[in-house]
Parts: structure tokens; C-alpha cells; sequence
């Protein structure tokens, strides 16, 4: 937490001029589960802007699935209206910690489910999202957005008893018991209702 206010600083102390335009915004979808997701976007040419965000869920267990994981990555956004207005596609690319069960979408007859083994580990992403940020005032605005990442991940698996799964899929040809595995694959990045305030206003074309 203390590296994302640093970058936030850092954000704002850069652009920061009478042209800038800079919005804090925080997650309301999010929010409502409990879960922290703070972001800062700056303007940076006519169409794009920059942003820098992090999610974290302090749930250890919520309702007997392990949910705590922590996520910081960066967001480039090109709007096709002007920066900071209307629809917008993005590029996002960051890292993340966790200590969860594997969620599952649309599968055995349910749109979320989970797997039964937790694991503990680290990954790295890089998606695309849609969104469209909407003002309704000089300062206050509010960001709808969805994004989809390819996930690579590194981590070890532990039965819902703690007990480190030594044998885990795709290692049944090693010659030794290795717990430590890695997945790759594509699953929903974010999806949120962000409500935004400007710092900094500038101009907006």
C-alpha cells in the first residue's frame, strides 16, 4: 500500500499543471463485497490517458473459499471522443499476490464456482478492457468498465485441510514430489462502477 500512495505522489507531482487533468476514483462494484480497489488516472495527449490502480480483498475466508489476494497494475486508455470522455479501450499489464480458490465462470450448472484446493502464490497479467467514463459535473464523473487478462501464475496448492498437495496435475511424470506449479490462461481481469473526482481539472477538450 505504501508503494501505490508513493506512485500516486508521483502521478500527481508530474502532472500536475494548469493543462492536467487527473481523477481519483474508487470502485463502488467492489466496494459493496468489501473489497478495496483505488485508482488515479492522468491525462497524457488528446485521446489517451494513464492509469495507476490496486485491488485488494481482505477476505482470508469468505464463505469457506479462501479470497485474499492483492493486485497492482497500470491501465493505458485510448477514448475515441477525447480523453476522459465516452467509450473508451484500454491496455492493462500488472502483478498480483494471492491465497485463494481458483474461481470457475459457467461451470457445473453455476456462473461462479470454485475449486476445492486453495493455492498461495504470485502471478503476472496483461489484458484489454471497454469502458466509458461519464461527467456529470465540473469535478464528479463515473467509469463503467470490464476487462479480460491472460493470467500466468506460479504458486503451490494446499488442500482445504492446509495439507501442501506434493503431487499436484501436470507433474505426473517428475521423479520427485514437487508442490510448486504453474497455470496460464484467460479470465476476467475487472469489472467495476467507478465514481471519480478531478484533482486536477485543466481543460477538457
Amino acid at each position: 500500500m505504501k508503494r501505490f500512495v508513493a506512485i500516486v505522489v508521483v502521478v500527481i507531482m508530474t502532472f500536475s499543471s494548469a493543462e492536467a487533468q487527473i481523477y481519483a476514483k474508487l470502485n463502488g462494484l467492489y466496494a459493496l463485497v468489501g473489497v478495496v480497489n483505488p485508482q488515479v488516472e492522468a491525462v497524457i495527449a488528446p485521446h489517451s490517458t494513464l492509469s495507476v490502480e490496486a485491488t485488494f480483498s481482505p477476505w482470508k475466508s469468505f464463505d469457506s473459499h479462501h479470497l485474499f489476494f492483492g493486485m497492482f497494475g497500470g491501465e493505458y486508455r485510448y477514448y475515441v471522443k477525447g480523453a476522459a470522455k465516452g467509450f473508451y479501450s484500454a491496455f492493462d499489464a500488472g502483478m498480483m499476490g494471492f491465497d485463494i480458490n481458483k474461481p470457475f465462470f459457467l461451470k457445473n450448472g453455476k456462473f461462479l464456482d470454485f475449486n476445492h484446493n486453495y493455492g498461495k502464490g504470485f502471478g503476472l497479467y496483461v489484458g484489454l478492457g471497454l469502458g466509458y467514463h461519464h461527467h456529470f459535473n465540473e469535478r464528479w464523473s463515473i467509469d463503467a468498465f470490464v476487462a479480460f487478462a491472460y493470467m500466468r501464475s506460479w504458486y503451490n496448492g494446499y488442500k482445504p485441510n492446509g495439507e501442501v498437495v506434493m503431487d499436484p496435475q501436470g507433474h505426473e511424470d517428475y521423479l520427485y514430489p514437487d508442490p510448486f506449479n504453474g497455470s496460464s490462461e484467460i479470465q476476467p481481469l475487472k469489472v467495476g462502477i467507478s465514481v471519480g473526482y478531478a484533482l486536477f481539472r485543466g481543460r477538457r477538450n
